[in-house]
C-alpha cells in the first residue's frame, strides 16, 4: 500500500524556517519523481517545488525561489523541503507528492499525478 506521510510543520515568526519531511511507504523513492504544492482553503494548489523525474532536473515556484530546496534521501524513503525567510504569505497546508513518471509544476498544480500525502499546515504569523 503506497502511503506518504507529511511532517515537520507547525507555527513560525516570519523569517524564520522550518523543515518539511515526507517519508513514503510502499514503492521504492528511488524511482519516482517527488514534489511538493501547497493549498491555502478557498484558493487553488500552488506548486512548490520539484523533481521532475527519479534523477530529474529540480524546479522551484518563483515565489519560493532562493528560500526553499527540496532534497530527497533515497535510503531513508524520505524527501524534504527546506523554508527559510518564510513569509505570512507562505502559509498553507503544504503536501508532498510522488509519481513514477514525471512530475511538473504544472501537473501538480492541475493534479495529475500518483499519490501525495495528508498535509502539513504551516502557520507563518507573529
Amino acid at each position: 500500500q503506497v502511503q506518504l506521510v507529511e511532517s515537520g510543520g507547525g507555527l513560525v515568526q516570519p523569517g524564520g524556517s522550518l523543515t518539511l519531511s515526507c517519508v513514503v511507504s510502499g514503492f521504492r523513492l528511488d524511482d519516482y519523481a517527488i514534489g511538493w504544492f501547497r493549498q491555502v482553503p478557498g484558493k487553488g494548489r500552488e506548486a512548490v517545488s520539484c523533481i521532475s523525474t527519479a534523477r530529474g532536473n529540480i524546479y522551484y515556484a518563483d515565489f519560493v525561489m532562493g528560500r526553499f530546496t527540496i532534497s530527497r534521501d533515497n535510503a531513508k524513503n524520505t524527501f524534504y523541503l527546506q523554508m527559510n525567510s518564510l513569509k505570512p504569505e507562505d502559509t498553507a497546508v503544504y503536501y508532498c507528492a510522488a509519481d513514477p513518471r514525471v512530475i511538473t509544476l504544472a501537473t501538480m498544480e492541475i493534479g495529475v499525478i500518483d499519490y501525495w500525502g495528508q498535509g502539513t499546515r504551516v502557520t507563518v504569523s507573529s
